[in-house]
């Protein structure tokens, strides 16, 4: 019910939507006089303003087109390389890479934004690197007949996807996925499957929410799981391919993120008012530009988004030695030659400091010459994996790490 409520609802904010849309065309037209009087730039931005955040919004495109390297300029080809229906691989390369390039999978979250919200993480990996990443699927776009996808169907993703990019391939993991990808290389490790990742990046991942509680573990464990099930999850509308399909609507993980941090949204919002009144485009565009990809968000299926709620938030399975997959339990002890690097941001009010440098007392069988952490100072979430610090500081970290530790450098793989 909620669900086509939203759709109602939404219907009307596109029609709204392209009258403003339209009439701040009309106004910002040099030929027009009205335009440039009296209220005239006023009201045509502030349209402007509610246009843009109302718009409806699909799936952004990635669109590196080109890296920069050395003083060149390299054609960057994307392309999906394993199609499977809750998500594909796709794969970044370009010329300007060496035959022996390292080649790293990052693994993005299911959490409510596309895959593209690491946009800027691709970028600054592929000037040393084939980039590989999850691309995951909208849920109310996947069929019925496809079947359901969960916790155990994300690591069995991630392990597929390793097996296809080969043996001595890095992982990268930010946020969510850092505890499937930490269980994934267990996993492998276990069975002694010689595509194992060389290395484990995790950024800003929630290993264990016991330490740093921020305001979203505290939801997590403070509501009962039928207050998830009885409000959060909805039923897909039957216009869509994935009709009838329970998920956790990206509508409402939105409102969720916006609740969050209304304030500095809506100054944000005022600023971008107050760009387009002083004709300062160039500030105007870089807003617009972050909304674009903030505000587009995608559902998630409601078997995944509950399992994880329950063994991530309230249960702590994993750093408990109690998360299972298909029916084994995943044993950390079993990491011995996989290097892992956890990364965390001074200032991550998502995934708190310590959350994810719990991942290296969880893995006794891994030498300390294997481990390492990095604590970035007077950094956010975001800014660990995005923006002038990730780019700067924190990407040679990781590329390092990297390097010191390609599998060639390690024991033979089994």
């Amino acid at each position: 019910m909620l669900y086509s409520l939203y759709e109602i609802q939404q219907a009307w904010r596109s029609s709204a939507t392209a009258m403003a849309s339209v009439t701040a065309e009309w106004l910002n037209n040099p030929k027009n006089p009205v335009g440039s009087m009296g209220f005239g730039p006023t009201i045509s931005s502030a349209l402007e303003v509610f246009a843009h955040a109302a718009e409806p919004r699909g799936k952004p495109a990635f669109g590196i087109g080109t890296v920069h390297m050395d003083g060149k300029t390299h054609e960057v080809t994307e392309a999906d390389v394993l199609h499977k229906p809750f998500g594909n691989l796709k794969r970044f390369t370009h010329s300007g890479l060496p035959a022996d390039r390292p080649k790293v999978l990052i693994v993005a979250p299911m959490s409510g934004h596309y895959a593209t919200l690491l946009r800027g993480t691709v970028e600054r990996m592929l000037h040393n690197a084939e980039v590989y990443i999850t691309d995951w699927a909208d849920a109310k776009m996947v069929p019925m007949a496809d079947g359901l996808f969960d916790l155990d169907d994300y690591i069995d993703y991630i392990i597929e996807f390793l097996e296809h990019i080969g043996p001595g391939a890095h992982m990268v993991a930010v946020c969510q996925p850092s505890v499937p990808a930490f269980a994934a290389t267990a996993v492998m490790a276990d069975d002694g499957n010689p595509c194992r990742p060389a290395t484990l990046t995790m950024m800003g991942g929630p290993i264990d929410t016991r330490e740093g509680p921020t305001e979203v573990n505290e939801m997590a464990v403070n509501r009962p799981m039928h207050w998830f099930k009885q409000y959060l999850i909805q039923t897909v509308p039957m216009h869509y391919p994935g009709a009838g399909r329970k998920v956790y609507p990206g509508f409402l993980q939105l409102s969720g993120f916006m609740s969050m941090n209304l304030s500095n949204h809506m100054m944000s919002q005022y600023g971008l008012f107050k760009h387009l009144v002083a004709g300062d485009g160039e500030s105007a565009d870089a807003t617009k530009t972050f909304y674009d990809e903030y505000l587009s968000v995608c559902d998630m299926t409601a078997e995944f988004y509950l399992q994880t709620v329950n063994a991530v938030f309230k249960e702590y399975l994993l750093p408990r030695g109690l998360l299972t997959h298909r029916g084994k339990t995943v044993d950390l002890g079993k990491i011995t030659d996989t290097a892992i690097l956890c990364v965390e941001g001074e200032r991550d009010d998502i995934s708190g400091v310590g959350q994810t440098k719990a991942a290296l007392a969880l893995t006794p069988g891994l030498p300390d010459a294997l481990k390492k952490y990095h604590l970035h100072p007077g950094v956010g979430h975001y800014g660990i994996f995005n923006g002038s610090k990730w780019r700067g500081k924190i990407a040679p970290v990781v590329e390092k790490w990297m390097a010191d530790h390609a599998r060639p450098k390690l024991q033979a793989v089994a």
